[in-house]
């Protein structure tokens, strides 16, 4: 059985999510407030967590950076009423592997949460600890970035997008492939989270070295190669 931490200051709400998560098959800890959120993370085991954003004591983002630095996978879902583009990259760059805006639909979350817990299971350790292309080597045990030798701090969303498109290196991938296999999800095509995210790349890896690696396919997405 599952155990997701759900932390909600609205008592309506975190019961609403209790209740229905139960019914679900799911075992659940409910704290109300920022501080007895970490506690309860601390001290028992927690497969996913559930999080708003504006919450008493230490508020969602820099609860959920705190989450990170104990266990960097487990799955944080933000769920919140703050729902502006700046709101959602404030998340991701957190941490949070995905974020919903209130009010919500239940089924819509069971299925992010399934499929975040899915994509847990099949995560293992890889085989190799390292990626290199060109100049740029992605360390995989420490997440460390370097461009010929200089070291490049991302956020945690920010490395997850190079690494899929270093993998990929040499075709082309299109938003909804990133939306998919980045952020395990569907963004509606009214949003420019990726367009957002390609540019915070382009100028951490490509702004301060003659060669670029990041290039744009108009029409079709993005291609990263030293070959352009």
């Amino acid at each position: 059985m599952y155990n997701i931490l759900i932390i909600e200051d609205e008592k309506r709400v975190a019961d609403l999510l209790q209740a229905g998560l139960t019914e679900s098959g799911y075992q659940c800890l409910v704290a109300y407030d920022g501080n007895m959120g970490l506690r309860l993370f601390r001290a028992n085991p927690v497969n996913l967590v559930i999080s708003d954003v504006v919450l008493p004591g230490i508020n969602g983002f820099e609860l959920c950076k705190q989450i990170r630095d104990i266990n960097p996978s487990v799955p944080i879902i933000m769920l919140t009423a703050l729902g502006s583009t700046d709101d959602k990259l404030d998340g991701f760059d957190a941490g949070a592997d995905d974020y919903m805006v209130k009010p919500f639909d239940f089924r819509e979350l069971n299925a992010r949460i399934r499929a975040l817990l899915k994509r847990e299971q099949r995560e293992v350790q890889p085989v190799v600890n390292e990626i290199l292309y060109s100049d740029l080597h992605i360390n995989l045990n420490t997440k460390e970035v370097t461009r010929g030798g200089k070291l490049i701090p991302l956020s945690p969303k920010e490395y997850n997008l190079l690494v899929y498109m270093v993998e990929n290196s040499e075709k082309v991938v299109s938003r909804i492939d990133i939306a998919e296999k980045v952020w395990n999800t569907h963004f509606d095509t009214g949003t420019n989270f990726i367009d957002v995210y390609i540019n915070y790349l382009r100028k951490k890896i490509d702004r301060d070295f003659e060669s670029k690696l990041i290039h744009t396919k108009t029409g079709m997405g993005f291609i990263l190669t030293d070959k352009l």
